[in-house]
This record gives structure tokens, sequence and C-alpha cells, in this order.
């Protein structure tokens, strides 16, 4: 990683060759196993990372909110699934009708309730496709696997098409547990899916596949879901799912201050890197220049980075350094833009498209 000593900083960003490195890598693996890749767009938010994993063959993309399906609908993305159990109150239920007018359109739903709110959207008789969301071990969203096809009953009689199940394994974010939670996530689809079937509901979509399970789902998974693959992240490299060089997203910082010995202070806070720490990773990112150095602690502009053993010879102030964030998406979400790198050189500036789209 280069210290692009001519930006401003703080700033993110990508690097062109190990993005495109890393959506190849995946886009094999899905072609592989013969599975549909539906890569989840809240991890870049950009429409030039979106638009070349549709060039490497993704059936589409997953999205978190109506707001992200429409800035991607509106770049011409014709097959969107937002991929959350969707409470349709009046304003949500027009714009997922107007959505529906102009993409394929799958949303997610996990209650009888959610069901029902959702059958508002279909305004003009708009067709959109239900997937029962089914919890898997994460504890967050979904009905239990067995109560899919009660879910997926309401769905239908709200005028929705039920096309199957999905969840999120996202307990295989914790250190030695993504074999754990792939099994945990083929086992959850499997028995939702049965107990749509024996309901007489068809179930062709298996939708599953994080990060770190993507590589490890099971046989009846039919899609895969990964986000942040295409820029990893700190976590990403403790989990042990990606090595330093498949890093594609860092943050550019100056040593803004060398206040004690051991000691620097980075221009990158919390506004930059984003505050996410679990409490199995050390520090608030990785400096790869600096090995063994701990970022201790974030304020909104300050980065207090401990150096450690083997970093005798203090950064001096001025100097720029990179930063691996702990939680990429959450970092991409605070910028309004990314600088576009190859072989160290800036070559573009890609806008963050779905920045701030929360709702």
């Amino acid at each position: 990683m280069a210290p692009f000593d001519d930006v401003t900083t703080p700033t993110l960003v990508v690097d062109l060759t190990v993005l495109e490195r890393n959506l190849a890598s995946m886009a094999a693996e899905a072609r592989g196993r013969s599975v549909a890749l539906r890569p989840h767009a809240k991890t870049h938010k950009s429409v030039e990372v979106a638009r070349r994993q549709l060039a490497l063959g993704a059936a589409g993309l997953s999205v978190a909110t109506v707001g992200e399906a429409e800035v991607f609908a509106g770049a011409g993305v014709d097959d969107l699934f937002i991929a959350y159990p969707v409470w349709a109150d009046r304003d949500r239920a027009a714009r997922l009708g107007a959505l529906a007018e102009r993409t394929r359109l799958r949303v997610g739903v996990d209650s009888a309730e959610g069901a029902t709110a959702l059958g508002r959207a279909r305004v003009g008789g708009a067709n959109i496709e239900a997937l029962v969301e089914v919890d898997s071990g994460h504890h967050r969203s979904g009905c239990r696997p067995e109560e899919a096809a009660v879910v997926a009953r309401a769905a239908e009689q709200a005028g929705l098409r039920v096309c199957g199940v999905f969840t999120f394994p996202g307990h295989a974010y914790a250190p030695e547990a993504a074999a754990g939670a792939a099994d945990d996530e083929g086992r959850a689809l499997e028995a939702a899916g049965a107990a749509l079937e024996a309901a007489g509901l068809d179930s062709p979509v298996r939708s599953g596949g994080s990060t770190p399970t993507a590589r490890r789902t099971s046989p009846g998974v039919t899609e895969l879901r990964p986000g942040v693959y295409a820029f990893n992240d700190a976590q990403q490299v403790a989990l042990g799912t990606c090595g330093p060089a498949d890093v594609a997203l860092f943050a550019v910082a100056t040593v803004v201050s060398a206040p004690a010995p051991g000691r620097i202070v980075l221009d990158s806070g919390s506004k930059i890197l984003g505050a996410d720490r679990p409490d199995w990773l050390e520090g608030h990112g990785i400096i790869p220049s600096l090995p063994g150095a701990v970022v201790i602690s974030l304020s909104e502009h300050h980065a207090v980075v401990e150096l450690g053993a083997g970093n005798d010879a203090p950064p001096e102030v001025g100097r720029h350094l990179t930063v691996v964030p702990n939680h990429v998406c959450n970092a991409v979400n605070l910028v309004d833009e990314v600088l576009a790198v190859r072989d160290g050189m800036v070559v573009a500036t890609w806008p963050v498209d779905a920045r701030g789209a929360l709702a």
C-alpha cells in the first residue's frame, strides 16, 4: 500500500487490482458450485462496483433498504432483493410499488403482520416477490424455520408471490465460528424450504452466504449474498476469511501528533474508520506498515496509536499512513466518495452513490 503523499487526508482509497481479483474470485466460486451470486451492495454502495459484479455474472444485487434499491434501480439494475424484513408503511408501500414497476423486486418478510403490510405495496398490481427470512442462529430478525410456511401463506394471501427462503448466518462473525454457522445456515434453509413444500408452496430459492461462510455453504443453498468480500476489512483478516493482501479498501491518514514516546495520533478518527470493534478484535484497525501497532482509541477526528515493539522509530508528524478499517461497510457510508487507484496512482474518483440511503 502506497502512502499517497499527494492526497488530502483522511480519505478512503480502493485498490482496483485487489478489488477486481476479489470480485473475480467470488464469481468463480459461485459458478463452480452452480449457485447464483447476488452480492450485497450495502458494503460498497457504489454503482461502479455493482456494474463490475454484474459484468462478472451476478444474478442481481442484494440491498438493505428501499432507498438503496431506488439508487441501484435508477442506475439500471433490473433485479434487486431487499434482504430485510421491510415494514411497508404508507411511504414505503408507494415507493415499493414504484420500484416494482421498473425492476424485478424481491422483498424479505418474517411475520404475517409484515406480509400484510407489504401487500399494500402492490399499487396497481405491482409484481413483488417475497422471500421468508428465517433465523439460522444469529438471533436477530427471521422467524423459526418451522414457522416459515405460516409467514409464506400470509404473504400469498396478501398478494405476494413467495419464491423461497433466506437467512443471514451472522454468528459466523467470531473466531472459529464460520464452519458451524454455515452448517446452521444449511439446516435452517433446508427445514424452512421443506416446511413451505409440505404446505404446497414453491421454494426454489434458498438464499444465504455471508462473507465468512460463502465458501462453506451447504449444497442445498441456491444463492449467495456476501458483501464485504469485495473490499474485505480488518475483521475478515482476523477471522482468516482473507489475507492482508486481499484488502482492497483502506483509509489514508496523516500523523498529526506524536505526543509521547511510542505513541502517535492520526487524523483518521471514527468519522472515517467507523467505530465498530467486536470484543474479540484488538484495536480499531490495522496499520500495515507498522506491524504490532494498535489503534487503541478513536475520537471523532483522532486515532491514537500505540506503536508497540519493533516500531522504535515513530513515523514523523506529517507522514501519511494507510489504515484498514475494522468494518468496511460502516466506513464507506461515512464518505461521499472514494479514490480508485491502480499501481499506487489515483485513476478515478467514485461517488458513494447510496450513502445515507437508510430508509
